[in-house]
Order: C-alpha cells, then structure tokens, then sequence
C-alpha cells in the first residue's frame, strides 16, 4: 500500500520535444501543445489561427506520439496523415522524447503587420460571392496566393480571406478579396447586408504558405468557388511575370449562374507564355439547358488534363471546399503525382470546421 501511495505521488518525467531543422530542444509543462510548448521557448515555428483549421503549424512527427486534441483529418489529408504530418497547435505529446522537422514551404514573404482598412466596394460576382475591396492605411506587401485577417470590432472575430489580386512591386494600397456568404456567419451577414460598407476593418497579413512554386514544370490549378480567388492572385502575377510553364485551370460550380470572373482568366490566357487552357465544370447545371461545356465533378476533369508528360513532375495548385481537395488529392496521388507537388488551401468555415 505504501509504495501505491508513492507511486502516485512520483514525479514524472519530464517530456522532451526537439525541433529541427532548427535543432532546438525544450521541455513540455502539464498539457501543453507541441505549439505552445514551442512559442515559449521562442522557437520560431509558423502559426496562425491555432485551432486546427489553417495548416500553418503542419509538421512532420519524426519520432515520438502524440494526442491529437482536433482529429487532424479536419484539415490534413490521408496522404499527409500516411506520410507522417500533424498539427502542432492540436497536439499534445505522450512520449518522453519527440521530434517534429519543420518542412521549410521556401517562400520568402514579408512580416506579418497590422492595417486600417475601410470597405470602399462591393460587387456581386453571383449570388452568394461579392468582390470585396479594402483601402488600406499604407501599401501592403504580399506573395501571390497569400491571405489576410479581416476584422471589424463590432464582430467577434477576425476571418480569413485570399487576396484575389496580383501583389504591386512597391506594395498594394488596395487589395480585394472574393468573399463567400456563409449562412448565419456574423461577418458575411454583415457584409451581404451591406452595413460593413465604408466601416474600418482591422487587416492583419500577409498570412500563409501557398504560392506559386518556381519551377517549369505542367501545373494543375483546381478551383471551387471562392478558391479562385488565390488562384487569380498566383496566375496573374504569374503572367506578369512571364512565368513560362503548362498550365490548365480547373474551376468548378454548380450552373452557369456561379461562373464569374470568365473575362479575367480570359485576360490571363491570351497573355500566358505557354500552353493555357482553361476548363469550368458545372455540377448542377439543368439537362436540356445551352451550356455546351464540361459538366460533372472538377475533380473528374483532373486525370484527363493530365498530358504526355510524367506525373510525378507534374504540380497540383487547388483551392475550395475540403470535399473537393480530398478528393482532388486521391486523384492526383492516384495518377503518380507527389505528395510534395501537390499545394492547396482548404477554405473552412463554420460549417466545415472540426467539432470542439
């Protein structure tokens, strides 16, 4: 009975957490997540809405185990989970000794500010997506592809958008976001209702990791939605840029009446240094109707698109709903392209985030 009584008493080991590349070493206090551990000790591992939802703080578990607070299947995919990926902000290690490595995304951004901001436009691009423009207090500075946090101190927290425009050399004094209406969201009620127009907006950014890798490989962009917007932002700056690579375009919606932003990527086609080709896919679209263009899911559209050339050299760029880039990234997986080649953002929002 005594050495039960001590037992329960015995000081625990202390857990240990390595992260490289950086090779630093720290200890874990209590319950803390790998995160929290890791900004205490000053470790300068990436972050952004620490809930499980952004993949901002995705590393790879190299040894060790770890508790998942969130299921990381809410965000990562099950080619991500198989190869060894968690979150670090959702998780807890359970082991004396874990090392997570920071898979460097290579992009060379600015630091992360804060802004004023004022609403100065809206337009309707469909139904439940308005194009959104915000003057900004002095130039921002950005990498295509990039997105920032908007916030108004009436709402009660800041939400995540893409900048939908190239970024300017000497940075951008207005930026414009193609925002989605999420039924019942507090911050797109207001927008929709008009009642954000001319108000000041906090913008905190430039925020993220997906961007145009540089490379002469084919590329595959996938889109839902409001995921054009990044893709706008990257393809663009892209032409400007002379970028010189395949590329074909994907954008899926449900009838002809959710299409827009046709003569911006027309734009963008007939000035791209190489092959372009893009391709809308309607879901919904009514049978007998005088669409004349592909119909399905996107996702069915990748394989075809694929070409002559090897898969594995090809570079999957896809924005949207988590269901269509789950599925988009079986698919190319599927067709031999990498893991590593393939680049996405799942746009969450109230409805698609993880229980809690």
């Amino acid at each position: 009975m005594v050495a039960f009584l001590k037992s329960l008493f015995r000081t625990k080991p202390a857990k240990t957490v390595t992260v490289q590349p950086f090779e630093r070493h720290f200890e874990l206090r209590g319950s803390e997540t790998l995160l929290e551990a890791a900004l205490l000790n000053q470790v300068p591992f990436p972050h952004n809405c620490t809930v499980g939802t952004c993949a901002a703080c995705k590393c790879r578990l190299v040894s060790g185990r770890v508790k998942a607070i969130t299921d990381f299947g809410y965000t990562l995919s099950k080619q991500e989970l198989e190869a060894g990926y968690i979150l670090a902000c959702q998780a807890v290690p359970l082991e004396e000794e874990t090392t997570v490595e920071i898979i460097g995304s290579g992009i060379d951004a600015p630091p992360t500010e804060q802004f004023a901001g004022t609403l100065v436009k809206t337009e309707v691009l469909t139904h439940d997506i308005l194009r959104v423009v915000i003057d900004l207090d002095r130039p921002l500075n950005f990498v295509a592809g990039q997105y920032a946090n908007l916030g108004h101190e009436g709402i009660s927290r800041s939400r995540s958008y893409s900048f939908a425009d190239a970024p300017e050399p000497k940075g951008s004094n207005s930026i414009s976001f193609m925002i989605r209406k999420v039924p019942g969201g507090e911050f797109t009620e207001a927008l929709f209702a008009g009642s954000l127009t001319g108000k000041p907006l906090q913008v905190e950014a430039p925020h993220g990791d997906f961007f145009l890798r540089p490379s002469t490989a084919p590329m595959i962009c996938v889109a839902g939605g409001s995921g054009l917007a990044p893709l706008l932002s990257i393809l663009e700056d892209a032409r400007k840029k002379r970028v010189d690579r395949s590329c074909t375009v994907l954008f899926g919606a449900r009838t002809t009446a959710d299409l827009y932003a046709l003569e911006q990527l027309a734009v963008i086609g007939r000035g791209w240094k190489g092959y372009f080709n893009f391709i809308p896919v309607l879901s919904h679209e009514p049978e007998g109707s005088a669409w004349a263009g592909a119909r399905g899911l996107v996702t069915d559209f990748i394989a075809p698109s694929l070409g002559r050339e090897p898969n594995d050299k090809t570079e999957m760029y896809m924005c949207g709903p988590p269901g269509m880039i789950d599925r988009a990234i079986d698919t190319a997986a599927g067709h031999g392209i990498a893991i590593e080649q393939i680049h996405y953002d799942k746009f969450t929002d109230q409805s698609t985030t993880a229980p809690r």
